[in-house]
């Protein structure tokens, strides 16, 4: 399996003028490619865009400076545009599964700015990385790679950092996990409730988004332009680059643990798109993270041969006990405990849900959306008020 590996780089200013130009030429590139396309009735081939934005393009007098940088990330950046659209076009057809993707757009001057290299345009040296028409640029190896890359890109943030990234080939790695399963039920308060009683707060931003807010009106006032607003502009940008490592950190060392410990791994489907039409949660469910630690878990449950599984969104895991089944129905967010009037127990809301998240998950329990009519609790275990829940048969899906 494929993998990337990331590093930090530090080029001299002679260096950064080069990547500059080279990101720059990258981005014309693109962005007359892209045009082009739009123009056109049909959708040219690849062949077809490299000729007329690369080759021929380097005859003239407005592009004539494209020379002046290798001509591999050139033909990569058209390449990259052919797959945005071969994306596309699979994803509005239904033949790319997950959410819809939109159509490519023009590449800014002050977004994130990639250049890719292959294998004939960079050469590892110890501790430095040639890149051709660049130099050996100093990199940082924080591990070392695994495998030979395939191809490297560099990276230049909105924070003026720079970073090697490469593609290398990775074997699963494979050894026993000392807990069967787990069940993680995610929330706002506490990021992680644990089917084992552990409970994971996420780490406090709230003052670097204090100051971060403050920053931001004071970039809002800036005159459009002036080099007073490209301070402030660099100052937000590592606000933010800031806050996202912090919570990055937090992420891959949580879901590390997880995938190391435990052989089954359990999440619930979150609607988040849907969490966040709420006005009053919508920047703290959007700050949480649940999706990259969603997507950090699956890829690093196929890396050590871990069984990851999603449940159904709609499984009622917060509507049952854990103990004997018995269904009480939806719960207003504000209550945190429940005592059981089946049973008697007392559960903590977090708690109980990552409990039947697991079983659910590790298949003791019959996911709700796949069950149908089938009941899970007996009339006797259902108290004598009138409820608007249908009746479920306990014996059948809770005999575990």
């Amino acid at each position: 399996m494929k993998s990337r590996y990331q590093f930090r780089i530090y080029p001299t200013p002679g260096q950064r003028q080069s990547l500059a130009r080279l990101f720059g030429c990258v981005r014309v590139v693109w962005n007359d490619a892209l045009a082009l396309c739009k123009q056109s009735e049909k959708l040219p081939k690849n062949s077809e865009l490299q000729k007329i934005c690369i080759t021929q393009a380097k005859k003239t007098q407005a592009r004539e400076w494209l020379t002046q940088v290798s001509n591999i990330p050139l033909q990569q950046s058209v390449a990259d545009l052919g797959v945005a659209f071969k994306n596309f076009f699979s994803s509005r057809q239904g033949e790319r599964k997950g959410k819809k993707v939109n159509p490519p757009r023009f590449k800014r001057k002050t977004n994130r700015q990639t250049a890719r290299f292959t294998r004939g345009g960079f050469k590892l040296k110890a501790a430095k990385v040639y890149l051709a028409k660049i130099g050996e640029v100093k990199t940082k190896w924080s591990r070392p790679l695994p495998s030979e890359p395939s191809s490297v890109t560099v990276i230049a943030d909105c924070a003026g950092r720079y970073f090697l990234s490469f593609v290398v080939e990775v074997e699963p790695e494979i050894h026993p996990a000392p807990n069967p399963s787990m069940g993680i039920d995610l929330g706002l308060k506490t990021f992680a409730s644990c089917s084992n009683g552990e409970k994971v707060h996420s780490p406090d931003y709230s003052w670097l988004y204090r100051k971060l807010k403050c920053c931001q009106r004071r970039l809002a006032k800036r005159q459009k332009g002036s080099k007073r607003r490209e301070r402030m502009r660099l100052k937000v940008a590592k606000l933010n680059v800031k806050i996202q490592d912090k919570r990055n950190d937090f992420l891959h060392k949580l879901s590390t643990k997880v995938i190391d410990e435990n052989q089954i791994i359990a999440l619930e489907d979150l609607n988040v798109s849907g969490m966040l039409k709420n006005r009053q949660l919508a920047r703290a469910i959007s700050q949480a993270g649940w999706y990259d630690f969603r997507s950090m878990c699956e890829a690093k449950a196929n890396k050590y041969n871990r069984d990851f599984r999603v449940i159904s969104r709609w499984e009622p895991t917060s509507q049952f006990c854990s103990e004997c089944g018995y269904r009480w129905g939806k719960l207003d967010l504000s209550i945190r405990t429940i005592v059981c009037v089946n049973c008697g127990v007392e559960h903590d809301r977090d708690d109980n849900a990552s409990v039947n998240i697991e079983r659910v998950g590790v298949g003791h329990t019959h996911d709700y959306k796949r069950t149908g009519s089938v009941c899970k609790t007996s009339k006797e275990a259902v108290c004598g008020e009138p409820s608007t829940h249908r009746e479920y048969n306990q014996l059948t899906l809770f005999d575990w």
